[in-house]
């Protein structure tokens, strides 16, 4: 749950652990299938250590725990609010709040499987950090990481047409977007680090959702969210009520009262070369 606002940390932005968790088995979809394709299974390969970077309320980091449970896990998020929950769940995960681009210089630490799911996206050029995340990866080790890939769908397009018109565009000049690649890319950009063993892959998700604007709520939990805390306390409910009325429209509900949103990711995984003997 890494944030930027252009160039500049934003690390007062706050998130909602309750708002994001909203939906979590669907959010919760993408990282199960990322784990499941990680190979560090065989005694021989059973990791010591396991890091989640941007492990937002830990809900899903205890999947990391309960795979390898002889292992040291640990979760890193930028989100006090997001680690406090983390943390309220207890369990064996250790939880920090910290930027993950902090922890990728910490030359000294070194994981076995390092996991990040749906975080990169915040950082603005992530491709040019992944040599440095794999860097931290031991010899034989495991990197794996999902990002959204919907930026071009209306659930994100509407957020932005509506912020860029007056009087919000104001204030909404500059907020952190997510952002991502293609499979390809992030295939290109591990083999270049050196990894071996790399799968990329891309998922169209079709999520049945419930409830009141059920869009106007998963993306306020994430994608929306720098916006409208950007916007003035003045501003903010009119705003919320325009984008409620145009997500309603893209995505109009069915015969059953449900709502359909598709919802694409991307998937990389890959291994870390043994050292040469």
């Amino acid at each position: 749950m890494t944030t930027r606002r252009s160039e500049d940390d934003v690390h007062d932005l706050t998130w909602d652990p309750e708002r994001y968790l909203t939906y979590a088995d669907q959010r919760g979809r993408p990282f199960v299938e990322l784990l499941a394709r990680v190979g560090a299974t065989t005694p021989d390969l059973a990791p010591a250590a396991v890091l989640d970077l941007g492990c937002g309320p830990g809900n899903l980091t205890e999947l990391l725990a309960r795979r390898w449970p002889d292992a040291t896990v640990r979760g890193l998020d930028s989100s006090a609010e997001m680690v406090a929950a983390a943390r309220e769940r207890g369990g064996p995960v250790d939880y920090e709040t910290g930027d993950l681009r902090d922890w990728a210089e910490r030359a000294e630490e070194q994981v076995d499987v390092l996991l990040t799911n749906a975080t990169l996206q915040w950082l603005p050029g992530h491709l040019e950090l992944l040599p440095r995340l794999v860097a931290r990866v031991r010899p034989g080790g495991w990197f794996a990481m999902q990002v959204p890939g919907n930026t071009g769908e209306p659930s994100h397009e509407l957020r932005r047409e509506l912020a860029a018109e007056a009087p919000y565009a104001a204030h909404t000049a500059g907020v952190s977007s997510p952002a991502s690649h293609d499979a390809v890319a992030y295939l290109d950009a591990l083999v270049a680090a050196g990894c071996v063993d790399v799968d990329a892959w891309e998922t169209t998700y079709v999520h049945v959702l419930t409830g009141e604007d059920p869009v106007f709520t998963w993306v306020s939990g994430t994608g929306a969210r720098p916006t409208l805390q950007a916007l003035p306390d003045a501003l903010r409910p009119d705003f919320e009520a325009e984008l409620r009325r145009r997500l309603a429209r893209a995505y109009p509900r069915r015969a059953d009262g449900s709502v359909l949103l598709p919802f694409r990711r991307v998937f990389a995984v890959a291994r870390v070369p043994e050292a040469r003997r």
